[in-house]
């Protein structure tokens, strides 16, 4: 086991967002999905690594491609909340309406966004040859990323509350994809 601080790192992958009306809501992270980052490695994310992130409650932002000129939301002011589930970082952020605001929302309910991504510092990781294990990382920002995610174990969707039904087939199909190609 390898208990060290690292370099500030980034993480993108797809996953699930709703929006619903100026809200945005889904994972930022998933837990014990794996992802090839660069060739280097293969990375998962154990449960519980957000967890002293989360008790320590400081000011966490959710932004637009890890861009700080494009601010969605923060901790502080009360505009995104995080909780750890089982299944990964949930995230809930009210839209700002700024042209980044409106942006991403008309792209989420295309159903046009690349995924998620979360930047982050690793203070407790496992390494086991080419396998890294995220235990424990600190927790700087979330963002909302347009074009492609590095995590592909999970679907991205985006729906309103009146156009939920043809974004729920979308997600169907192609979490059945996924399924059928492990």
């Amino acid at each position: 086991m390898s208990t060290a601080r690292t370099s500030s790192e980034r993480r993108t992958l797809a996953v699930e967002i709703r929006a619903r009306g100026r809200r945005l809501e889904g994972y930022a992270a998933t837990f014990n999905n794996q992802a090839d980052i660069g060739g280097r490695f293969v990375e998962t994310i154990a449960p519980g690594a957000f967890a002293a992130s989360l008790r320590a409650k400081g000011d966490i932002l959710a932004l637009v491609d890890h861009d700080l000129g494009r601010v969605l939301a923060r901790t502080r002011s009360g505009t995104l909340r995080l909780a750890e589930d089982a299944r990964g970082l949930a995230f809930d952020l009210d839209v700002p309406d700024t042209s980044a605001g409106r942006d991403v929302l008309a792209l989420a309910e295309r159903g046009d966004l690349g995924g998620m991504s979360f930047g982050f510092t690793a203070f407790d990781e496992h390494r086991d040859g080419d396998r890294r294990e995220l235990r424990g990382v600190e927790l700087h920002e979330i963002s909302v990323v347009l074009a492609w995610p590095a995590y592909d174990g999970t679907v991205i969707q985006a729906r309103s509350l009146e156009t939920a039904a043809p974004f729920r087939r979308y997600a169907e199909r192609a979490l059945k994809l996924l399924e059928l190609s492990r």
